[in-house]
């Protein structure tokens, strides 16, 4: 009997057995094809992860796949083999791994080809003469053919207000052809390069040296302070991998990032591109897909995701700002991308270069202990020099809107060089929250535990942790009185600041809000990339990987952030956010300062890092991690728990705890905390608690973990409250 073990995606932690398809022949059939099965009430895609012949589910009771998708795998099994272990390593359903795998067309159950995208040609012997006089619209129609002698899409033809209908009559006539177009299909292209590589200093080619002598496996973490010039070594670095034949594949953090990057590779290649990423429709990120995975695109670019992204010719993997927490899944599926490309690099014999000019602690470790292939440079490319920093101790010193009358005259001075001035504030809005001057109420968010924050365009009160939107009052909901005032200032009041206090100057602000328009981005660069003065308002989107020449000065508005978290990666957060953005100024020929305004010019911290560097503070950092027995040198994982009701998630916790301690094996080098309420207890209409796990090696941890999820499915009080399991977790929030 042939049974197939499919893949549902479904909270159960386990595969289902189905019978083929009737006319189904057992040796068509191959791990990685969809099926369409009836799975309860529903119909859903269920994917084929092995042929057995033996089931515990009698074979009468055994329901037949409904219909086979796929005339060959959809995931090759290295593909497979990384989802499979990531499910295992994070304790998260193996079916819903598998299909998260998968682009969200394929998981609908939509074929697994390209779009049919037509190009329309005029035949060689076409002319308007071919056609009376009195036929206009097919005279138009060909006159634009004629036009186009590469081609044009029947979209195309459409956008310009052209009806398909004269189209079929020009084909009859034999006056027009078309072709099925593929964008990603490899044309023969004599040279690989666009553009000649820069020369790269000395730093540059040993890293890049160390990179390409390696043939197999190796994990590179090229640690370079900010402009030395990482990317070009990725450049190189891919193009040394494309004369071998083989695909790169690069992650970005942001989609943000993502246009910038595909421009800067389009400049220096003459090789067919794919972008991933969840700013793209289904469609597009299909197509992208199957072009990698058929080979057609050479180097592909995407966010976290697209670590699962198959390749025709692996031959290198790049993470880029690896430090980002962007790259750990915080919902669903909480996998680490960065984590995984170290996997997937030795399932498939690559290299793996993670880049950053403030790598996390956790690289760090692993390249102190040796098992990354340490890559420093401490030189920025070129002639520049890194930027002065400067601690503005704002304590006791008047405050309009939160700048101090110093940084106003240092940003008027940058100004009246000539050169740009990039301001950074991480927060925004309008104002971080509403206030009644007369009764001290204020504007919080009814589902979190959590101001909302008022926004000005459009008007508006808005919770950026559920998105709950509500309109501004005209009247305290409290005392009814008119008094009614922001209290600090977002990136939205401080544009309005420095619009008053420099009005010739633009201020171009730079946050999730001002960037929502298609291209908004790109025009904000390009404007900055006049090279005219401006001021560049903006939040952390600013922080990464952006090239400002003609940036002089960096002014942090408030550098106190993270000091004081309650998550023990804040102050590693807080330093590696301010070194990434004061990295923007002075990346040219013109010298570059940072001014930091803080209420804490005396912090440790902020100390080390002005006078010492990033290297000096994370030496300092990983001390007070060992002796705390936290991560790299302790491996956590934090069970969450939400209920709709107070106080349940946390006695559910409790309770588990007690059950599990009392009556099941656990292992004794594993350790336990709390329970607790999270740091934002109410979010989303939901109350959290979370319980954390710790040991010193991973094998305990995982082993407890393992039997926990066994015990959590059949425990009748975990059908009360929604449960995760957070393995590694970026933060405690």
């Amino acid at each position: 009997m042939t049974i197939l073990r499919l893949a549902i995606p479904s909270p159960l932690r386990r595969l289902f057995d189905y019978l083929p398809p009737d006319g189904t022949e057992a040796d068509d059939l191959q791990p990685g094809m969809r099926f369409k099965v009836t799975f309860g009430r529903r119909e859903t895609i269920g994917l084929l992860v092995e042929i057995t012949s033996s089931s515990e589910i009698p074979a009468n009771k055994l329901k037949p796949a409904r219909e086979l998708l796929d005339a060959t795998p959809v995931l090759p099994p290295t593909i497979m083999e990384l989802a499979r272990w990531a499910a295992g390593y994070y304790h998260h359903p193996e079916g819903d791994a598998l299909h998260q795998a998968l682009p969200v067309a394929l998981r609908h159950g939509d074929p697994c080809d390209y779009r049919h995208s037509w190009f329309w040609h005029a035949d060689k012997e076409a002319s308007l003469e071919c056609l009376p006089g009195n036929a206009h619209r097919q005279r138009s129609l060909l006159e634009v053919l004629l036009a186009h002698p590469q081609g044009i899409s029947q979209e195309a033809l459409k956008a310009e207000g052209f009806d398909p209908a004269p189209l079929k009559n020009l084909l009859n006539k034999g006056l027009a052809h078309r072709e099925q177009h593929n964008p990603y299909a490899l044309s023969a292209q004599p040279e690989i390069l666009r553009q000649p590589a820069l020369p790269l200093n000395q730093e540059q080619q040993s890293a890049l040296t160390g990179i390409t002598a390696h043939a197999g496996f190796q994990t590179n973490l090229l640690d370079g302070v900010t402009g030395s010039g990482k990317t070009e070594v990725y450049l190189q670095a891919i193009a040394h991998c494309l004369h071998q034949g083989k695909q790169a594949l690069v992650l970005v953090p942001e989609i943000g990032l993502t246009p910038q990057t595909i421009a800067r590779f389009k400049a220096r290649f003459n090789v067919p591109i794919a972008a991933l990423h969840s700013g793209l429709t289904d469609r597009q990120r299909l197509d992208g897909w199957l072009a990698a995975k058929d080979g057609h695109a050479r180097i592909i670019i995407g966010t976290r995701s697209a670590i699962f992204t198959p390749m025709a010719a692996p031959g290198m993997l790049i993470i880029d700002e690896e430090h980002d927490t962007s790259f750990k899944q915080q919902e669903g599926f909480r996998y680490s991308a960065r984590d995984l490309a170290v996997y997937r690099g030795r399932l498939e014999n690559i290299p793996v270069i993670l880049g950053s000019a403030t790598p996390a602690l956790e690289s760090l470790h692993n390249a102190l202990e040796g098992r990354y292939h340490w890559l420093k440079l401490t030189e920025r490319a070129g002639h520049s020099l890194p930027p002065a920093f400067e601690l503005l101790d704002i304590r006791q010193q008047p405050l309009t809107d939160g700048l101090s009358e110093p940084l106003i005259a240092r940003i008027r001075h940058h100004l009246h060089q000539g050169t740009q001035v990039l301001v950074f504030l991480n927060r925004r809005g309008y104002a971080p929250s509403l206030m009644c001057h007369d009764c001290g109420w204020i504007a919080d968010c009814s589902r979190c535990d959590a101001h909302l924050t008022l926004h000005r365009q459009p008007p508006r009160l808005h919770c950026h942790h559920c998105d709950t939107q509500q309109p501004v009052p005209h009247h305290c909901p409290q005392c009814q009185s008119t008094e009614i005032m922001p209290m600090g200032a977002g990136t939205e009041r401080t544009e309005q600041t420095l619009q008053s206090l420099f009005p010739n100057t633009p201020v171009l602000r730079v946050d999730r809000d001002s960037t929502q328009r298609k291209n908004a981005m790109h025009q904000i660069t390009e404007q900055v990339a006049t090279g005219k003065p401006c001021i560049l308002l903006g939040t952390q989107m600013l922080a990464k990987g952006h090239h400002f020449p003609r940036v002089t000065l960096v002014a942090i508005i408030n550098a106190d952030g993270g000091l004081f978290s309650a998550d023990f990666r804040g102050m590693e957060r807080t330093a590696q956010l301010i070194l990434q953005v004061a990295g923007r100024a002075g990346r040219a020929d013109h010298p570059g300062q940072v001014v930091m305004q803080t209420h804490h010019a005396d912090h440790p911290m902020l100390q080390s890092l002005v006078s010492q560097g990033y290297d000096a503070f994370a030496t300092l950092e990983l001390q007070h991690r060992h002796l705390a027995n936290l991560p790299p040198y302790h491996h956590y994982a934090i069970l969450r728990a939400e209920a709709t009701q107070r106080g349940r998630a946390d006695a559910f916790l409790s309770a588990l705890r007690q059950q599990f301690t009392s009556h099941l094996q656990t292992s004794h080098a594993c350790q336990w905390l709390g329970p607790f309420p999270s740091p934002m207890e109410k979010r989303g209409g939901l109350f959290r608690a979370q319980l954390m796990l710790h040991a010193a090696d991973r094998k305990p941890l995982h082993q407890l973990l393992q039997q926990l999820c066994s015990f959590l499915e059949q425990h009748p009080e975990a059908r009360k409250v929604r449960w995760s399991i957070d393995v590694d977790p970026a933060d405690t929030f």
